[in-house]
C-alpha cells in the first residue's frame, strides 16, 4: 500500500523509512537495500496516481544502503534515489539518512546583514590537504575556522559540495544534488561545519548548480526509461532547450515536478543544514540556451521562485546569483524581477582587474575604475564585488600577482597592485569577497588538485595583517569607519593623468569615510575639495609594517581649509581617512 507519510525520497519516521519516488513512465518500482537483503521481491512501491510511487519499510535504518529498481516494459534497471541525502559514491548506492539524529547543540545564529558581510570563497578539497594526502574535507575546514575568525571574515562561501563524479572536482558537475559529497565527509560533516562556523560567528553560503546536472554519473538520466530524441528523460528538456556547454542536461524548468525538485533542494540546505544563503551558479544558462540567446522563460521563473521562496520563508537569509550580465532585474523584487538579494558584478571585477594588471601606468583607466566603484543596481549592497574568484584565477587566468608579474609574483609591483585591488574591494560599495589564499598572495592559479600553499601564510603574514586591518575597517569593528558600510558613495576626485581616484562612503546620518587611491608607480600630490576640518589617516597600504618592500610613504592627515587640501599618496597605495 502507498505511504501516508509526506515527502519525497527516503523519509525517516519512528518505525522505519518511507520511500517515495517520481517515475511516471514506470510499470513497477521496487526498493532494495540492506534492510531486505537486496531482495527485489520484498518491497514493491504502489502507484499513487500522480506519477509518484511509495511504500513504508518498517525496520529500515539510518546508514543502510539502498536503490530503486525501475521496470519499464521488459527492461529493469537500478537507480540511485534522486533525493538521496548521502551516497557511497556517485555511481554507488544511496544511504538512508535521518536528519533528526544530528545534535545542533542549541545553535543560535543571526546572519549578518548584507551591508555587514565580508565573504571568503572556498573550495573544500583544495583549501588544505588531508592527512592521507587526498583532497581536504569539511572536518579539515573546521580546523581552520579560528584562522578565518582571525582574518575577520564573517561569511564563508563553499564551492559546490553536492555528490560529483570522482574525488577531485570544482563541484560544478553535480551527479546527486541532494547528497553531500562523500569525499568531503557527507551530511554530518557539513552540519558539523555549519554548527561550528556559527559558533565562530561565521555565516555559511553554499554554491548550488541548477543550470545543468552532471553531465556524468547521472542516475537521473532517462530515470524511468522514458526519453525523446535520445535525450535525458523526465528531469530534462528533451528538445533544443536541453543543450548547455556541459552537455544536454538542462533541467526541464517547465515541469512542476522538476521545479519542486529544485525548490525542495534549495529548502533542504536552509532547513536541514542551517546554511545562511545560496549562491546560484551561472544563472544566464537557466534562462538562455547559450547564456545569451535562446530564451527559456521558465528558467527565469525558476530563479524568481527561488528568490521569492528565500525572501518569504527564510527572512534574513540570502540568495545570490552568478549572473554577470549587468541586469538590474536579477535583484529586482517587482514583477518581472528574479528577486535575488545580490549578484556577482562583472561591472566591478573586469575593469578593476584590467586597471590593476595593465603593464603601463599611462594606460590605466581611472574613469573605468570610478564607474566600477559607483556602479549600482538597486542599492549599494545588491552586488558582490571581488578581483579574485575561482573563475578569475583559472581557465587561462591567474592570481593578480601573477598577472602583474608572472616572472616575479612576490615582487614589489605585484604586491603593491594586488593589495591596492584588495583595498578597493574592501572599501567600495557592495558585498566584498575574497578568494582563498588571496590574503597571503597565493600565486598559483586555481586547480582542485593543488592545495593552498599554507607556508605563504607565514611568509606573507604582514600582508595578511593588511587584510585583517582592511576587514576590521570594512566591518567597523573599531567604531571609526561606519561609512564603509553605509549606503551612499560619492566621487570626490578623479584624475586620469595622475591615476588618482578618491571617493566618500557615508551613512544615512552623515558619518563619512574618505578613500583615496594612487594607481601609479610614483608618489603623487593631488588637490582635493572636501568639507573643512581635520581628516585623520587610519590606514595606509604603503606602510612598511605590511611589507619590507613597501616605502612607508609619510602620507599626512588632511587639514581642509576653505574647502581645499592636498592628497599626498605613496605609489600604488590606498589611504583611508576619517573626520576628527
Amino acid at each position: 500500500m502507498t505511504s501516508s507519510h509526506p515527502g519525497m525520497g527516503a523519509i525517516a519516521y519512528d518505525e522505519g523509512f518511507t520511500f517515495r519516488v517520481w517515475a511516471p513512465h514506470a510499470d513497477a518500482v521496487r526498493v532494495v537495500g540492506d534492510f531486505n537483503g537486496w531482495d527485489e521481491r520484498a518491497h514493491l512501491l504502489e502507484a499513487e496516481g500522480n506519477g509518484n510511487w511509495s511504500t513504508d519499510v518498517e525496520g529500515a535504518e539510518h546508514g543502510q544502503e539502498y536503490q530503486f529498481v525501475i521496470t519499464n516494459g521488459d527492461r529493469s534497471f537500478y537507480r540511485i534515489d534522486p533525493r538521496a541525502y548521502a551516497t557511497t559514491n556517485s555511481v554507488g548506492n544511496g544511504i538512508l539518512y535521518d536528519h533528526r539524529r544530528f545534535d545542533w547543540e542549541h545553535e543560535e545564529f543571526l546572519t549578518p546583514a548584507q551591508h555587514q558581510l565580508v565573504i571568503y570563497e572556498t573550495h573544500i578539497g583544495s583549501f588544505m590537504v588531508s592527512q592521507d594526502g587526498g583532497p581536504g574535507d569539511l572536518h579539515d575546514l573546521v580546523g581552520r575556522l579560528d584562522y578565518l575568525v582571525g582574518l575577520g571574515v564573517n561569511a564563508i562561501e563553499l564551492m559546490p559540495l553536492m555528490e560529483f563524479a570522482g574525488d577531485y572536482s570544482w563541484g560544478y558537475n553535480p551527479a546527486h544534488i541532494f547528497a553531500v559529497e562523500h569525499t568531503y565527509g557527507g551530511p554530518d560533516a557539513l552540519k558539523t561545519f555549519v554548527r561550528e562556523a556559527h559558533k565562530h560567528g561565521i555565516a555559511v553560503l553554499v554554491d548550488v548548480v541548477y543550470n545543468h546536472f552532471g553531465p556524468s554519473d547521472l542516475s537521473l538520466w532517462q530515470f524511468d526509461g522514458w526519453s525523446e530524441e535520445g535525450k535525458g528523460g523526465i528531469y530534462f528538456y528533451n528538445d533544443w532547450r536541453s543543450h548547455t556547454p556541459w552537455g544536454d542536461t538542462r533541467p526541464d524548468f517547465g515541469r512542476q515536478e522538476v521545479r519542486d525538485f529544485i525548490l525542495d533542494n534549495a529548502r533542504m540546505w536552509l532547513d536541514h543544514y542551517h546554511v545562511d544563503g545560496l549562491r546560484l551558479d551561472m544563472t544566464p544558462y537557466m534562462r538562455h540556451v547559450d547564456g545569451f540567446t535562446g530564451d527559456i522563460p521558465e528558467g527565469w521563473a525558476m530563479m524568481r521562485s527561488i528568490g521569492q521562496m528565500v525572501r518569504s520563508d527564510y527572512p534574513g537569509h540570502l540568495v545570490i546569483a552568478e549572473d554577470l550580465h549587468n541586469d538590474a532585474a536579477v535583484t529586482s523584487t517587482t514583477d518581472g524581477g528574479a528577486a535575488m538579494h545580490a549578484q556577482w558584478d562583472n561591472q566591478f571585477v573586469h575593469p578593476v582587474r584590467e586597471a590593476l594588471i595593465h603593464p603601463s601606468d599611462e594606460h590605466r583607466s581611472i574613469p573605468d575604475v570610478a564607474k566600477a566603484v559607483l556602479h549600482a543596481y538597486h542599492n549599494a549592497f545588491d552586488r558582490v564585488i571581488y578581483i579574485e574568484s575561482h573563475d578569475e584565477v583559472a581557465n587561462g587566468k591567474a592570481r593578480v600577482t601573477s598577472e602583474v608579474r608572472g616572472d616575479n609574483p612576490s615582487g614589489w609591483d605585484a604586491q603593491k597592485r594586488a593589495t591596492l585591488g584588495a583595498a578597493l574591494v574592501l572599501t567600495a560599495p557592495g558585498m566584498p569577497m575574497l578568494f582563498q589564499g588571496q590574503e597571503f598572495l597565493e600565486d598559483e592559479w586555481f586547480r582542485d588538485t593543488v592545495p593552498l600553499d599554507w607556508e605563504r601564510a607565514w611568509a606573507f603574514r604582514d600582508i595578511t595583517q593588511m587584510f585583517r586591518d582592511l576587514i576590521r575597517m570594512r566591518r567597523n569593528l573599531d567604531g571609526e569607519t561606519p561609512g564603509l558600510s553605509g549606503p551612499r558613495t560619492a566621487l570626490v576626485t578623479l584624475d586620469d593623468d595622475a591615476n588618482v581616484i578618491a571617493f566618500m562612503r557615508s551613512t544615512d546620518d552623515d558619518q563619512h569615510v574618505l578613500v583615496a587611491l594612487n594607481m601609479d608607480a610614483h608618489a603623487v600630490q593631488r588637490r582635493v575639495e572636501l568639507p573643512d576640518g581635520h581628516w585623520r589617516v587610519v590606514f595606509n597600504s604603503d606602510a612598511r609594517r605590511y611589507s619590507q618592500l613597501f616605502g612607508d610613504h609619510a602620507t599626512p592627515d588632511l587639514v581642509v581649509e576653505d574647502g581645499v587640501s592636498v592628497l599626498d599618496l605613496g605609489p600604488y597605495s590606498a589611504v583611508v581617512y576619517v573626520p576628527e
